[in-house]
């Protein structure tokens, strides 16, 4: 087995109403002025009201942060870091979805130690010290409450990222009912993408290793055993939990054994054609697992065996098979559409959606499988 290194955030709270103790949790390192970060529809159907009401009585000064874009854009960005320095915050709350939660990672670190924020695009170019940081996910998806990593869209509509073990927050705080009411497309998208994130940590090219993978393999169970449950009409507790604790693992998983192709080719649809990240990450899914079948075949069979317990397999070929099938019929059921075209992309488009799938050379090195501008386009053109 190959030497590795594993990372994660420190603190993980997994607790039914557990939002409510965010002042308890801010009084433990000793801030007094705190900003809430979040986006403007979590505000309007009164979601963030508890966990503010919480601060509030425990005696915290709190800027609401409610201006966080889908996929944000440096400005974004800028803009709340400012907002959070003529506050004179000295602790950040991410709460939302993985925007809200990437835009105060940085919002925190760029308080903590003022840098420029296009000069730490990239791994380990970011300098701390940062603020402490309190990320409350809303969407069981991401993960990124347990990620080194900050996705920003650049002036020039690209999706660049900041990696750095700054990055990772003091406390995961996991509250399943803030999840409760999410719609089911959102669920599904989220869902699917937690997924993909626990799929390409299991077959990434570089630092796979037995942490990640049992992580990715448990995360995996929970999410394919609940997410019927999870985007169905009345979804039960028990599934907003699993999905949530399942979308964590597959953070984990994949923060220390990154992702590959899927994320590569999801990230131009998301920069140029504004679809959110993990119906992006659906888009392509099956068509990146059927051109990675050949080099990712064991590890597509053992997935087969960890979510379909019951079945039986003829070998490891069988098995893959039945995966990529698996994933396929998943996908096809969730509430959101499946193709190109349905998200505004033409044949006119596949050359530069190819060509800037391209760029995303510290994913693509990733892949099972090497990843072309031709492969990438024909991808695109079969999910048409």
């Amino acid at each position: 087995m190959s030497d590795f290194t594993f990372e994660t955030t420190p603190r993980v709270i997994c607790e039914f109403d557990g939002a409510l103790q965010l002042g308890s949790l801010c009084n433990e390192f000793g801030a007094k002025r705190a900003v809430l970060i979040t986006d403007p529809g979590l505000q309007k159907v009164g979601l963030i009201d508890a966990p503010y009401q919480a601060l509030i009585d425990a005696g915290i000064d709190t800027l609401l942060w409610t201006r966080v874009e889908a996929d944000p854009p440096e400005s974004t960005i800028l803009e709340a870091v400012k907002g959070a320095q003529d506050f004179g915050a000295d602790i950040i709350i991410g709460l939302g979805g993985g925007s809200s939660m990437d835009t105060a990672k940085l919002v925190a670190l760029l308080c903590g130690n003022p840098q420029q924020l296009d000069a730490i695009y990239g791994i380990g170019l970011a300098n701390g010290p940062r603020l402490p940081l309190i990320q409350v996910p809303t969407t069981a998806g991401t993960g990124s409450e347990v990620t080194p990593i900050s996705i920003v869209t650049t002036p020039t509509q690209e999706k660049k990222g900041v990696v750095s073990p700054l990055l990772y927050p003091d406390v995961a705080l996991l509250d399943a009912k803030l999840t409760m009411g999410l719609p089911a497309s959102i669920t599904a998208m989220t869902g699917i993408d937690a997924m993909v994130h626990a799929i390409e940590a299991y077959t990434s090219k570089h630092k796979k290793n037995a942490l990640s993978d049992g992580l990715a393999i448990r995360g995996m169970q929970l999410m394919t055993a609940h997410i019927d449950d999870a985007v169905s009409a009345t979804p039960s507790r028990e599934a907003r939990e699993a999905m949530l604790q399942g979308s964590m693992m597959a953070g984990m998983a994949f923060a220390n054994a990154p992702v590959a192709a899927v994320h590569a080719l999801a990230y131009p649809l998301g920069g140029h054609f504004h679809v959110p990240h993990g119906h992006s990450n659906a888009l392509v899914l099956i068509e990146v697992l059927k051109f990675n079948r050949d080099a990712a075949c064991a590890q597509y069979a053992e997935l087969a065996r960890a979510v379909l317990p019951g079945e039986r397999f003829a070998d490891d070929d069988d098995a893959c098979d039945r995966f990529i099938s698996y994933m396929t019929d998943m996908v096809e059921r969730m509430p959101f559409t499946r193709q190109l075209r349905d998200v505004g992309v033409t044949e006119a488009d596949l050359d530069m959606l190819a060509t800037d799938a391209m760029k995303v050379e510290r994913l693509l090195i990733n892949n099972p499988r090497e990843m072309t501008f031709e492969a990438a386009r024909t991808i695109y053109a079969t999910v048409l």
